[in-house]
Order: C-alpha cells, then sequence, then structure tokens
C-alpha cells in the first residue's frame, strides 16, 4: 500500500498505482467504520467462533453478524471453516490487526480522542445512523 509514499515527482503510471493504494486504504478503513464490524473483528481477536457463539457474545441479530461476517471475508480479513452444518471464522492475520488496533489506540490518545465530537463522523452522527 503507498499511504506513506510522497507524491512528489510520479510518472502517470506510479501516480495511477498510488491513487490505487490509496482508493484501497479508504477502503480498507471504510470496512472499520461500523462498529459492529470491529466488535466482531475485535471478538476473533479471541479465537475462531460460528455465527451463533458471535451473535450471543454481542447481542446482534444473527442476519446482522452473517452480513458483517461476509463483508469482512470479501476483504480478506476474516477466513471461515465449515465444520459439519456449522462454519467457524477467525481472522486472517491476528497479528496484523492486533498491530492496527494498537496504531488506532495510541493516535487516539494522541489526539485526546477528539474524532468523537467530528459532525461528519463522531458519536453524534453514528447515533443519526443508529450505531449507537
Amino acid at each position: 500500500m503507498t499511504m506513506t509514499k510522497s507524491m512528489g515527482d510520479e510518472s502517470s503510471l506510479e501516480a495511477t498505482t498510488a491513487a490505487d493504494g490509496l482508493t484501497a486504504a479508504a477502503c480498507l478503513f471504510h470496512g472499520f467504520s461500523d462498529p459492529a464490524r470491529i466488535a466482531i473483528l475485535q471478538h476473533l481477536a479471541l479465537g475462531e467462533h460460528r455465527v451463533v457463539d458471535l451473535r450471543g457474545h454481542l447481542g446482534l441479530a444473527q442476519s446482522t453478524v452473517s452480513q458483517h461476517l461476509a463483508c469482512l471475508r470479501d476483504c480478506g480479513l476474516v477466513t471461515s471453516r465449515p465444520q459439519g452444518r456449522a462454519t467457524f471464522y477467525s481472522l486472517a492475520d491476528a497479528e496484523a490487526l492486533t498491530d492496527l488496533w494498537a496504531a488506532a489506540e495510541r493516535l487516539l490518545d494522541l489526539t485526546g480522542h477528539r474524532v468523537v465530537l467530528c459532525a461528519d463522523h463522531g458519536a453524534e452522527a453514528l447515533a443519526r445512523k443508529g450505531w449507537s
């Protein structure tokens, strides 16, 4: 990913590649934009779970858990393993996600959690979307 690469004097092909990397990064972070998906990922950090397990632990509807798991699997963040009639879900790369959570917590600490006050993406915006 080219999020940290300078956009200085690049050729048009390099600029396109950099833009593609930025798009991929935006898509990745958008995948984390739903609190339910974050809760699922954090719970899967404890080990693999079935939909019914996650539903019980997180208090979410089965359809909600299934939809979010499908999204996370399509994004390559979660893997699934069928076993009999059940499917077990786990993190595709637990170490990378642990690193990401640590970086996010550090950034939140450094900014004093000011993002919660953001008019577009803060707590009130989440509440308007029904994500409290």
